[in-house]
């Protein structure tokens, strides 16, 4: 069993793609056409290093990614068994997957990248050293309810994302649990609810363009599970402000039995996250351990004790409902939700969004239900 995986944004470099425009001039061709500049001196040359700016960043990786799996297919390799590919990478799985066609899969990454581009006040942070619990832990204790998880790369390897004060100011707190706190260089709070405007946005660009059946799994950054069918839209919309579940993704490949990755693309990050993955002891990471690490949070009034007391109460009762939800009810499960008539079926496991909201999402719904909003059939 093989799954290819293909990189996104951090793993764009000088010099990436090299001997691969030549070997495909008309792709490279079609793609001049539709950026309006040369893809192949935007990769090899950086001019003005314009490689560290989003817009250009996300069409060089996803066309560079695509060079490669097409060389790998004229070189003769099979077609893998499952895709995958981290936030941006997602669309060369699913261009590999027969999702749509490479110009298609180009101008939604133009698009989307654009989009991202023009976001603003917003700040991401690594955060290593720690678990999804303990983060969540560190955020409700110092009331930074306005920062997300926007990366879940391995179980203590995980970033946050959130306005720019927000996340400045949570540097001390981090570091005061013994976390390597690494601010990252981005201008906006990707992956979180702060790219909600954006994903609106998207999702009206999405609607213009037709997709086609998926013919190998693909692993969906949002559910951490393969595509369903007719979901490539309220996905790739949904992405932009939902984390990427990338351990989760490797975990559920994993246990598919026999699995080997390939890195379909320039650099080795996602290799490397990969191999750290494999020696992680598994940790629950939606539940983690929220609360118990956080034992040197800034002193504060008595009526803030009361109002983190309240909102880890909230959390620990989310919690306690997905755990009971996915204990019993698989994806796939008939449901009626409020305010609809007709029955429709779960397309994730229960999951706790926003760090208090127990909910899932449904097939044929651009969107979630809170649990506390559907009645299984």
């Amino acid at each position: 069993m093989k799954t290819y995986i293909f990189p996104g944004q951090g793993s764009q470099a000088k010099g990436m793609g090299e001997g691969l425009f030549e070997a495909f001039p008309d792709l490279v061709a079609k793609a001049d056409a539709i950026l309006g500049y040369s893809i192949k001196r935007l990769c090899l040359d950086n001019p003005e290093g314009k490689l560290r700016y989003t817009q250009y960043t996300q069409p060089a990786l996803y066309v560079v990614n695509a060079l490669t799996y097409f060389k790998k297919l004229r070189d003769g390799a099979p077609k893998p068994d499952f895709l995958a590919g981290h936030s941006l990478g997602e669309y060369n799985a699913i261009l590999a997957a027969g999702g749509f066609d490479f110009e298609t899969g180009l101008m939604l990454v133009k698009k989307r990248g654009e989009l991202m581009s023009q976001a603003s006040g917003g700040a991401m942070a690594a955060v290593v050293g720690l678990t999804e619990g303990e983060i969540k832990g560190v955020l409700v204790n110092n009331r930074l309810t306005e920062i997300d998880i926007a990366n879940l790369n391995t179980t203590t390897q995980i970033v946050i994302s959130g306005n720019k004060d927000d996340i400045d100011r949570a540097k001390l707190y981090f570091e005061r649990e013994g976390a390597d706190y690494i601010p990252l260089n981005v201008s906006a709070a990707f992956h979180s609810r702060h790219m909600q405007e954006a994903k609106e946005e998207f999702e009206q660009y999405l609607r213009e363009f037709s997709y086609s059946e998926l013919t190998i799994p693909v692993i969906s950054n949002v559910t951490a599970r393969p595509y369903n069918p007719a979901e490539i839209v309220p996905n790739l919309a949904e992405q932009l402000r939902s984390s990427v579940r990338w351990t989760d993704s490797i975990r559920y490949l994993i246990r598919q039995g026999g699995m080997e990755f390939e890195e379909t693309g320039p650099g080795s990050v996602l290799t490397k996250i990969i191999a750290k993955i494999k020696v992680e002891p598994p940790v629950n990471q939606q539940r983690g351990s929220v609360g118990v690490r956080v034992t040197k949070s800034i002193d504060r009034k008595e009526e803030d004790t009361e109002g983190q007391a309240e909102f880890k109460r909230k959390i620990d009762t989310a919690f306690q409902k997905t755990t009971e939800w996915n204990q019993v009810y698989p994806i796939g499960t008939k449901v009626t939700c409020k305010g609809y008539e007709d029955v429709l079926i779960t397309r994730t496991e229960a999951q706790v969004l926003f760090g208090h909201r127990a909910a899932v999402y449904v097939e044929g719904y651009n969107g979630y239900f809170a649990l506390d909003e559907i009645r299984v059939v």
